[in-house]
This record gives structure tokens, sequence and C-alpha cells, in this order.
């Protein structure tokens, strides 16, 4: 068994696969490394000397320089090692061949054929409050109407969320963008959309941004009109589950799943081994015609330039570009460092620096060129690799990528959680014991390629795991009856 790994040759610090003692003698490219500390799983030594303020160099890049002169086979991480990262930079497009992905199968899914000739991969009602006032009777409404789950209805959820009044300018229009893709997004056979009366996202005003919507499938309850706004609110949740009741799953091809691409609470072998299987099922599902989202934009710093070259054309690399140069802003609006370091967990994990967690975050956009790159709340409009405007924080990610139209969120972690989205969160464990610790929280091991599976194979498990769950197999999150959602928020509250 393989118990450390040199990611690129260019690299000068490793990565221990398993737990590393003092005294170890490791040998790479022919050069022995005699560990003078010891490493913890997924931690980084040094492969040769690094002195202070040389470059730290990983996935053959640089991830930090040297606080101070670094010995041959010395323990890598935050205590010796810090950010090399500036401000915002200006770019210059270098664009670099990305790859051709073709497939010669064609797969399909069992998914739910809507009238508007979009694909889901649940059959579910949504109950989905427009302000937070209204959270209490959207999940009394939830309760009780599990008792007119009938035919193909998956489950009756309401989506619980603290907005909707009191916000003004980019964060009102968040919550409007946010729930009215919700609102119509395929995976909800029928909507009850649950408003207060006297918000400023009140249901007269969503309507605006829903656009056209079939009344049969989406029906609206303002509470301060009614005098017993749970009942009636069971009655059109009756009706919705009659009509959506109605679909059955049939055969499409998986050119129209779109696939959101999402990690938290990383460790250090999360860009070695979770990441790039996601990035693997990517491409393949690519290949297939189909489409994947990759966000958490603070998590492209310092790894930006190898998704800005990937870009399609030029009029993409500059969307990039702001893309990236707008968050930074938004760090510096509010008088925050751009470059924190990772969260405990991530440094526990191994993680030294937010270039290491980017370089690793990244592989899961696998080799496929950029083909769009979307804004908070816009919804998906090509085929292929997207870039979606969203933050680091799982909650928030998660839901955005729904809201641009993932039917399904791949999460890749190392430390696990429990969490939920609007959509089928698969839990992908970067190492074994992740996996055999929490097996009520994880759907997918990806350590196997530490002990020797090849990255092709797991991919390729990974892509059918990903047409079962399309299909209809439920994900830990589901079976246990979890599922959230949050809204970016980013001003004033009134």
């Amino acid at each position: 068994m393989q118990t450390f790994l040199r990611i690129h040759p260019d690299d000068n610090a490793a990565v221990a696969l398993k737990p590393l003692r003092a005294g170890d003698v490791l040998t790479a490219d022919g050069t022995k490394t005699t560990l003078i500390e010891d490493i913890p799983q997924g931690h980084k030594f040094s492969l040769c000397d690094i002195p202070a303020g040389g470059a730290v160099i990983k996935y053959g890049a640089p991830i930090g320089a040297a606080k101070e002169d670094i010995r041959k086979g010395s323990w890598i991480h935050t205590h010796n090692m810090k950010t090399g990262l500036g401000d915002v930079l200006t770019y210059t497009y270098q664009p670099r061949p990305a790859a051709k992905l073709t497939s010669d199968k064609t797969h399909v899914f069992q998914g739910f054929k809507r009238p508007d000739g979009r694909a889901g991969v649940r059959n579910e009602i949504w109950i989905i409050p427009t302000v937070g006032c209204v959270n209490n009777v959207a999940s009394a409404i939830e309760k009780r109407a599990q008792a007119y789950l009938a035919g193909s209805v998956d489950s009756i959820l309401a989506f619980s969320h603290p907005y909707g009044c009191s916000q003004m300018g980019e964060d009102q229009e968040n919550t409007r963008r946010i729930l009215a893709d919700l609102i119509n997004h395929p995976n909800a056979g029928g909507v009850l959309v649950l408003g207060l009366g006297c918000e400023n996202s009140n249901i007269d005003i969503l309507k605006e941004y829903i656009g056209e919507y079939d009344e049969n499938r989406v029906k609206f309850l303002v509470c301060q009109e009614s005098e017993d706004e749970i009942q009636d609110g069971l009655e059109l949740v009756k009706e919705l589950t009659k009509y959506a009741g109605a679909f059955t799953r049939e055969p499409i091809p998986c050119s129209e799943l779109i696939i959101g691409m999402k990690c938290g609470g990383s460790d250090g072998l999360s860009g070695i081994t979770a990441n790039p299987a996601v990035g693997a099922f990517s491409d393949l599902l690519i290949a297939n015609g189909g489409t994947t989202i990759l966000t958490e934009v603070p998590e492209m710093f310092g790894a930006e330039t190898l998704l800005m070259n990937r870009c399609e054309n030029e009029e993409l690399f500059e969307q990039t570009v702001k893309l990236i140069n707008d968050f930074k802003n938004y760090f510096t609006s509010h008088n925050q460092t751009i470059y924190e370091n990772p969260s405990p967990g991530n440094k526990k994990g191994g993680i030294s620096s937010l270039e290491d967690k980017s370089l690793g975050c990244t592989q899961k956009s696998g080799s496929a060129p950029v083909r769009g790159v979307l804004s908070y709340g816009e919804p998906v409009a090509v085929h292929g690799l997207n870039l979606l405007s969203a933050p680091g924080n799982d909650l928030v990610a998660s839901t955005a990528l729904a809201a641009s139209g993932a039917h399904i969120v791949l999460f890749t972690t190392g430390r696990g959680t429990p969490f939920a989205s609007p959509v089928p969160t698969v839990k992908i464990s970067s190492n074994s014991a992740l996996y055999e610790h929490k097996k009520g929280w994880i759907d997918f091991n990806c350590g196997t390629l530490v002990d020797g599976k090849p990255l092709k194979e797991l991919g390729e498990e990974l892509f059918q795991y990903v047409l079962d769950v399309a299909s209809g197999k439920k994900v830990k999150a589901e079976e246990a009856g979890f599922h959230d959602m949050a809204i970016f928020k980013q001003g004033v509250t009134l």
C-alpha cells in the first residue's frame, strides 16, 4: 500500500496517505527522505530543504511560502507556512486546450418529464414561504400533509428561511431570485407558495420573478387573507398531490442532468481522492451531453487561472475574471481579509492555506472547457461546465446550486456533515475511516483510491451511483428526512 503521494513532479511537498512516524524512510523518484517529525494522515512533509520565504509546491503550484527554514523531512503546516496570495489581480487570457469529451454510449436515468420539457429526478411537493414570518405555518402544513402522500409523489417538504422582509437592495433581489428559482425547479411536481401579505417579497411581487407558471402546479396562499391558513394550505396541498401524483418515471437521456459540485469540511486527501473523482464524474457526464456547475468562488482563489485558461472564449474569460474580483471586492468592502485561512476542521485535516484548499477544490471541475459563468441566482443556460457565483458556506452554496438548476449536489468532505439542501445531496468521503465511522451521513467513499483503486474506475462507479440517485435511490440525508435551504445575505437588515 502506498504511504505517501507526490502529486506533481515539481512538488517539494508530499502528502501522507496514512499516519507516518519520525524516522520513516521514504523514497520519491529515487530520492530518499527521512522524516524528522510524525506526519498525520492528509498532512504535508518536505521533500527537500525549503528556505524561509521559499515557495511550498503542491499540485505543481505554490500553495504558500515558508515562514521559516523548513528542513527536509519536516511537517509542513500553518505553523511554518503562510499564504502567498495578494489582493485583486490583473489577468491575461492564456487559453489552453481543454479536453474534447465524447462518449460512444447513451446513458439514461428514470426521471420525471415535465410539461415544459424539462426533467426532474424527484417528484416532490414543496411548500415555500415568501417570508420567515410564516415558517411555522409552512412546517405545520408539511407535518399534517404527510397523510396526502399518494401516487408517485416522493415527499412533501417545507423550506424555511428567515428572509423576505426588512431587506434592501441586493439582499432583497437575492431572496426573490432564489425563491422564484426554487418555485420553478423541476424536482418539484407541485409548489405551494405561502405568503403573509405585508412583506416586501409578497406573492404579487414574487410572481414577476416566477414568470409564466402552470396553475395546476403552483398554488398561492396569503395567510392574512385566510381565516384558517393551515386548513386552507392543506386543501391546496391535496390538490397539488393529486396533480403531481399522476407523473411517472420514464427513461430520460443523462444529457438532461444538471449536477452541482461542492466541497466542505475538507482534509488533506480531498484534493487527491474525492475531488478528482468528482472531476472524473464531471468529465463523464459532460461527455454524455450533461451539465455540471462548480461554485464557492473564495475557494477558487489561488487556482483561478486554471479555470480562466480553460474558458471556451475570451468573453467567458472576462466573466470569470469579474466573478473572482467581484468576490474579492465583496470581502474588502466589509473590511475582511480576502485570503482568510481555511476553517479549523480544514486545518486539522491537513489544509494549510487557501491556495492549498483551492487547488484541491478545483479538481472537481475535471478537464472540460468552461462554457458558462453564472451570477448568483441565475439559471444555467448552456450544457457543459459552468461556474457559479456563491460563497463557500456549505448550505448557502448548495442552495445556490439548486436554484441555478442542479438536480443533485455532489458534496465532498473529509470531515463529514449531516446537512442537506433542496435537492438530493450526495456526501462523498475523501477517506475510508470517515465512511466507516459515519455511515449514516456518507453515501459514497473515495478513500478506496488510497488503497489502489484506479481513478477512472472510481469515476465510473460515481457516475452510475448518480444515475441511480437520479432514478430514485435516496441518499442518506433523504433517508433521515433532512432538507434545508439558505439564502446569501450581504447587506443591511431594517
